[in-house]
């Protein structure tokens, strides 16, 4: 028997968490998520609740064009997504749900985005300092590459992470996700990341359970140690000195993995936290806020 799929396309902004739900059945499922409007380049927790006797098996689907990975809660199907730094007001989440007599719902809903607001650093500079000479082209695309590769990857490795995340260290933030880096009037680049203040040498922690996917010396990021979470999430170290961790590693949350340095294009030493679901890059800061999104995603 052909599978039958109900469409329902929902806007919401007032709810909180916000709620879209099918239409026409009382066995109609929600489809929620938090924050109800997340900021440019967040996390987002995305939760199904089927109602009572549904029968929904499984769900799956995607936001902003990257797989959720559901898994069945005490509230629900429950993924965690991201929204792109670059979606101007909103992001689409499509929700499929099966059920055992082989029909189905498809939800599909506008998840608005609200613009993340952050400060600019201007720097005037020798125009050879303000960005690399095309002789290193290629060996920068080769290294994106490389990281795009573990990013991707961290779809098909399953949730490794039973306990929240933490900090990479407990010292001061000292520079934002997403801060502008204007050289020379003209805009460069993006801090993708959040840096933490750090003497040369100073211990790095593995911000949760996960596998050494990526040692390597980058031309920005300098000495790099890429973890992979699994479900989508990936998150990495910047500009070390040493490295305590090799490829094919399973760490766990807090364990050190690394020193802080000052390898790369960095001119002090400190640490780089970064943080990508798939191919989108978050503010790292979501995997460790008290009531962001990751708050029920332990078991």
């Amino acid at each position: 028997m052909p599978t039958a799929f109900r469409y329902f396309v929902a806007l919401t902004l007032s709810l909180v968490p916000a709620i879209a739900t099918g239409q026409g059945t009382a066995r109609s499922p929600q489809v929620a998520w938090w924050p109800r409007v997340p900021l440019q380049g967040s996390l987002v927790r995305v939760v199904v609740r089927p109602s009572a006797g549904d029968s929904v098996t499984a769900v799956y689907g995607e936001l902003a064009g990257e797989p959720l990975h559901f898994e069945w809660s005490a509230d629900g199907f429950r993924a965690i997504g991201a929204t792109p730094f670059e979606a101007r007001d909103s992001a689409v989440v499509r929700v499929v749900m099966e059920r055992d007599d082989s029909t189905g719902d498809t939800v599909i809903a506008a998840l608005p985005v609200a613009r993340r607001r952050v400060p600019r650093e201007r720097l005037r500079v020798a125009p050879q300092f303000a960005q690399p000479p095309d002789s290193l082209a290629e060996r920068i695309r080769l290294e994106q590459e490389l990281v795009q590769e573990v990013r991707q990857r961290a779809h098909d490795t399953p949730r490794l992470w039973c306990v929240p995340f933490v900090r990479p260290r407990s010292s001061a933030v000292t520079s934002v996700f997403g801060v502008a880096r204007v050289f020379n009037e003209v805009l460069r680049s993006r801090h993708w990341g959040v840096d933490f203040a750090g003497q040369l040498g100073a211990p790095v922690r593995a911000a949760n359970r996960g596998v050494v996917a990526l040692v390597a010396d980058l031309y920005y990021s300098g000495t790099t140690i890429l973890v992979d979470h699994g479900a989508g999430l990936v998150t990495g170290y910047f500009h070390l000195s040493r490295v305590l961790a090799v490829p094919g590693d399973t760490v766990d949350v807090g364990q050190v993995i690394g020193r802080v340095g000052s390898s790369g294009r960095v001119t002090r030493p400190h640490l780089h936290w970064f943080a990508a679901y798939g191919r989108i890059t978050v503010d790292p800061l979501d995997l460790v806020r008290p009531n962001g999104p990751m708050r029920f995603t332990t078991r």
